[in-house]
């Protein structure tokens, strides 16, 4: 990420903490430091510490051995602070938490306990909120820099299934696992960075779970398979559902209920305009499905935003009034599980414009 994009975050992050207040956000490892700053590295026991306050030059608190990276990625940030082994940091944290001396604290909703502890200690008389009570109104609409990322993540994840689509009959026999690690290759030579999230090879009733694990189930012809996977370009996430069957023909059944989940993405993709609230487009894909009979079937919201993270603001589900806007990014991700038979999902991430909808991902929806 570029030094000016961060820095523009930081000043409009500060505008939501409102100037004259003695609000400071605080941030580490993860993906809002990552917004930030354009920094990532995963969470350790380490004190790793961004500090935005309302009024002043945002302060980086950095295990030394870290400093070098955070400089290289973030050079625009003025005042690093760094804290050795030896000495420990507690002495580094007080001495920034006195400087900044504020009365309320938004801490990192995903910060480990250890550190807000820390912090708490030195700041027994403050009060304190969570960092997404002013990050998700920044993050939920995405800029043109996010959005190229988005994009060419998604066009990885289509590559990598037009290539598992094609093994045809050579996956019959494969185990889930062997299919998933297949996948996880494909990703990587289309372009991807790792996967986004476990990879997911729901064959026959597995297809029925939702969220299943991979296992040493073997792919066998004329069964539905779903595939859901992700891989990461520039740090943001790709995530893609489709299901198939490899070889064979599928039931009559299933051909059916394949057909009123594709519809039902359909409906609830043609509903998505400015305007329109996230609960009116579960409600357009919900009602497909309850008009076939399987409403009591389809078991989870219609899709979540997606960003740095894999999921964040906004949900698409019933009650969420909020109001869509361009730039916001989700997935739109309806299914049918019918336990111990089989399940659908199929799942593409779309960007808000100023007219309706775009499609993140542009495979077959077939089977």
């Amino acid at each position: 990420m570029e030094s000016s994009n961060a820095s523009r975050r930081v000043q409009a992050l500060q505008a939501q903490l409102e100037p004259d207040s003695n609000t400071v956000c605080i941030t580490f490892p993860g993906r809002n430091l990552q917004y930030l700053t354009g920094f990532y590295e995963a969470p350790s026991e380490r004190h790793f510490l961004f500090f935005v306050p309302a009024g002043s030059a945002p302060i980086a608190l950095v295990p030394e051995l870290s400093a070098a990276d955070f400089e290289s990625a973030a050079p625009w940030v003025d005042d690093v602070r760094t804290w050795t082994d030896e000495a420990g940091p507690q002495d580094a944290l007080s001495a920034v938490l006195e400087e900044i001396d504020p009365d309320r604290i938004l801490l990192d909703d995903t910060m480990w306990a250890r550190f807000t502890q820390d912090i708490r200690t030195h700041c027994p008389a403050a009060t304190y909120g969570l960092a997404s009570e002013v990050l998700t109104a920044l993050r939920i609409r995405k800029d043109d820099t996010e959005i190229a990322a988005l994009e060419r993540a998604g066009a990885a994840a289509d590559t990598a299934m037009n290539a598992i689509r094609s093994l045809g009959s050579d996956a019959i026999g494969m185990t889930e696992i062997e299919l998933a690690r297949r996948i996880e290759t494909e990703l990587v030579e289309a372009g991807g960075t790792g996967t986004a999230f476990e990879t997911i090879v729901g064959s026959g009733p597995n297809g029925a779970r939702p969220h299943h694990t991979s296992g040493d189930r073997t792919i066998r012809a004329g069964e539905p398979v779903v595939l859901d996977f992700g891989t990461r370009v520039d740090g943001y996430p790709s995530d893609q559902t489709r299901t198939i069957i490899f070889d064979g023909d599928p039931t009559d059944r299933v051909r059916e209920v394949h057909d009123v989940v594709r519809e039902a993405q359909a409906a609830a993709i043609d509903a998505i305009e400015p305007g329109v609230t996230a609960a009116s487009i579960d409600r357009a894909g919900r009602e497909v499905i309850e008009a076939a009979g399987y409403g009591d079937r389809f078991i989870h919201r219609t899709g979540h935003g997606v960003g740095l993270d894999v999921h964040e603001a906004p949900d698409i589900v019933a009650g969420n009034e909020r109001k869509l806007e361009p730039g916001m990014v989700f997935s739109v991700e309806p299914g049918i599980y019918l336990p111990d038979d089989f399940g659908v999902r199929i799942e593409d991430l779309v960007v808000v414009t100023d007219g309706g909808a775009m499609r993140l991902n542009r495979t077959d929806r077939g089977l």
